[in-house]
């Protein structure tokens, strides 16, 4: 054990890299356990990195200080000691100081101090120019951005994935659905297709979004006009992290708006939450194309990638899809906390950037799990032709390309008076029109019907 002293007092705390400041947090703020983005951390010791290196080259630090700093900001292993809560009070400054304890105790160790002793001080060596307020939100920005190319390689494989279902199954035809009733047929290809399409969108707007992240405020310290910062330092410390991490990153023009100003993190949300959207119809259609499967539309074979029920024998239930909706759904619900708190902030800064940075990147976390379990899923389909085929032979809706020749109101009555037996109904329209069935059979000309016949 040793004794810390700040400001505040004393306090005891046990030998380990974190120090009084990290301990006062973690009795103020009880843990949730919920856990930092890895990526966040990361990003947060690559920040305390650059900015060591730039006030060493600028001769604001010593060369031995330096080298200790950069070496324990390479050493992972710390990771474990970030301790703090993600959702504390004080906009971050509790993290910040976790980081800073951390980094500078295990500098004190590699120059051959005793933790606590702290040859290399938290605050004016590893904290040297910087402030919560630019450190934080900084590293939210470069962990979303590590994110987005994450994402956007697991859209890319799923979008993949289905469109090799539409080659697969692209001339199954089967009777199409709307309000969950009977409509015209289509392809299960287009079917496919369609949630192909709507994924397209999404890496699209998602490769897009990356550029707004980019714009940083690191350099613009407490309130973005650099105060306790020299200037030398502020104009050249983006560049340095940009070395550093190897994140596309940029200087914001106005360091003062993008302290106080996070709606970029809406932006990228709002996106997050649009491919929720198209992931939760697919998981949808998914379990609704599947259900029964002797009983209801069976049109789809669902995996056998694990037992449904702890009663009935041989149950498969669409696990997946259901676990992917309700992710979906914690989105949703991300996103609206996130837009409030955006919009809560205060004058210079907001103080709920705990929260926005957190919920964003846990939304990034819920997705890349979505997509790779919604992969391997989508991957293990079969698609039933048979029931396919009994599924569409049994609609009356194959009667839709007889209504510009023999008229809706007459079609109508026809089916109503056969009660919707489709084999009934044909030989009616055979005998009211004065065709054979082969003539009506032919009339109904499904590859047309289904967007690929001749016009």
């Amino acid at each position: 054990m040793r004794i810390e002293e700040d400001f505040l007092g004393k306090k005891e705390i046990e030998d380990t890299y974190y120090g009084i400041h990290t301990i006062r947090a973690t009795e103020n703020f009880p843990r949730t356990n919920e856990t930092f983005d890895e990526y966040f951390i990361e990003s947060y010791f690559q920040i305390k990195k650059a900015c060591t290196t730039l006030n060493n080259k600028l001769g604001y630090l010593s060369n031995e200080k330096s080298k200790a700093i950069k070496k324990a900001c390479d050493e992972k292993f710390l990771y474990e000691y970030i301790i703090v809560d993600p959702l504390s009070g004080g906009a971050g400054t509790s993290v910040n100081m976790n980081v800073n304890e951390v980094i500078a105790n295990r500098a004190t160790e590699l120059l051959g101090g005793k933790l606590g002793e702290y040859i290399v001080d938290p605050l004016q060596d590893v904290n040297m120019h910087q402030s919560t307020n630019d450190t934080f939100v900084t590293a939210g920005k470069m962990a979303v951005i590590k994110n987005l190319q994450t994402l956007v390689e697991k859209v890319i494989l799923l979008q993949n994935e289905i469109q090799k279902k539409e080659k697969e199954y692209y001339s199954v035809k089967k009777i199409a659905r709307t309000q969950l009733m009977d409509a015209v047929p289509i392809l299960f290809g287009q079917t496919f297709g369609a949630w192909a399409d709507a994924l397209s969108r999404d890496r699209w707007r998602l490769y897009k979004v990356e550029e707004r992240v980019r714009s940083i405020n690191l350099g613009g310290t407490a309130v973005g006009n650099g105060v306790g910062a020299p200037r030398d330092y502020i104009l050249k410390i983006v560049d340095e992290l940009k070395k550093v991490s190897g994140v596309k990153i940029a200087k914001a023009e106005n360091l003062i708006d993008n302290t106080q100003n996070l709606d970029v993190f809406v932006e990228v949300h709002g996106l997050l939450k649009a491919l929720s959207v198209n992931l939760l119809k697919i998981s949808n259609d998914i379990r609704l194309l599947g259900s029964g499967p002797n009983t209801s539309i069976g049109e789809i074979i669902l995996p056998k990638i694990q037992g449904g029920s702890s009663i009935m024998p041989g149950k498969i239930n669409p696990v997946i899809p259901e676990y992917v909706i309700q992710l979906c759904y914690s989105v949703f619900a991300h996103d609206s906390m996130i837009t409030n708190c955006t919009a809560n902030g205060t004058l210079e800064l907001n103080h709920l950037s705990p929260t926005i940075v957190h919920h964003t990147l846990k939304s990034f976390k819920y997705l890349i799990n979505s997509l790779e379990s919604l992969t391997k899923y989508i991957k293990l389909i079969k698609v039933n032709e048979k029931k396919c085929r009994e599924n569409l032979e049994k609609s009356t809706s194959l009667l839709t390309p007889l209504i510009e020749e023999f008229g809706h109101d007459e079609l109508s009555k026809i089916i109503k008076s056969n009660d919707y037996v489709l084999k009934d109904i044909i030989k009616e329209v055979s005998k009211t029109f004065n065709l054979t069935e082969e003539e009506v059979i032919e009339k109904i000309d499904i590859q047309n019907i289904t967007g690929l016949g001749k016009k």
